[in-house]
């Protein structure tokens, strides 16, 4: 069992809070039982450690169970690389750990640690990969989005709502900062996510899909209802605080607000649940 808070794997862990050591290092962490569930469930290849109290291995045993195969089947992989496919490439083998609370405690900086950790490699996939599996479906641009938990949320949100991919322009917070991670409660895991592009290169590649790219904004003079999303689509979505730049609206399709009666506006994870449950009553 883990139980020096101080040493050097825990410092290891709790540093991958920091952007610069993630990006360095190609790795990331995962808090909570729902979420380490859904790693494991629909991203296990890119788990490598998982680090849990005894009594959340109590209280959580099919996760473990769950862990443990991955752990089995990683490493036959190890011993037969060839075995390794596209979709499960080579990877390493999953160590799962035992720790005091002070040591999970001293690997997060969340105030109520719930008793499980995981660390993975990045999940996000290129986006040409992900255009081509859109089909007649839609998808999120997200532009400029600082806030953690609003861009979890909207993520949260495209999983709900059957979105086929989310997309991550270069100036919007890093999909893997841990506040994210945690306020998608696992939808990270569930759909293709794509980060890094800028905007303009974002905006034009989707539209070269084959996607009608509509902008989400109160100065729209196109209102929801009027818009036909029965076709491919993207929404984009901009910052929290000043919504999409002209020059990002001047690159879209279309701008579309969105009718309300008497608040001044909606917050981003608002209204995006409202756009993304127009395009699935759509469908």
């Amino acid at each position: 069992m883990l139980s020096n808070p101080r040493s050097e794997r825990v410092r290891s862990v709790r540093s991958l809070g920091r952007r610069a050591v993630r990006q360095r290092q190609g790795l990331f962490v995962v808090e909570g039982p729902q979420a380490v569930r859904e790693l494991l469930s629909y991203a296990g290849h890119a788990a490598s450690d998982l680090y849990l109290t005894s009594s959340s291995a109590e209280r959580h045993t099919g996760i473990v169970e769950l862990a443990e195969g991955l752990s089995a089947q990683s490493a036959e992989t190890v011993r037969r690389p060839e075995s390794a496919s596209r979709q499960d490439p080579g990877r390493r083998r999953l160590r799962i750990h035992l720790c005091s609370d002070e040591v999970l405690a001293a690997m997060t900086d969340t105030a109520h640690p719930q008793g499980m950790i995981a660390v993975a490699t990045p999940i996000d996939v290129p986006l040409a990969e992900t255009l081509s599996a859109v089909g007649d479906g839609f998808v999120v641009v997200l532009t400029n989005v600082r806030d953690p938990g609003n861009a979890g949320t909207v993520l949260r949100a495209a999983d709900a709502f059957g979105a086929a991919a989310v997309l991550v322009s270069d100036a919007s917070v890093d999909i893997y900062n841990p506040k994210v991670v945690r306020s998608t409660v696992g939808s990270l895991f569930h759909l293709p996510v794509s980060v890094g592009t800028p905007i303009p290169e974002l905006l034009a590649a989707c539209q070269q899909a084959g996607l009608r790219v509509l902008a989400a904004d109160g100065s729209g003079e196109t209102s929801l209802p009027d818009v036909d999303l029965s076709v491919p689509h993207a929404w984009v979505m901009g910052n929290e605080a000043w919504g999409l730049e002209s020059e990002v609206r001047d690159l879209c399709d279309n701008v579309v607000s969105i009718p309300i009666v008497r608040a001044e506006s909606l917050n981003l994870a608002m209204a995006a649940t409202v756009c993304l449950h127009a395009s699935a009553s759509a469908r």
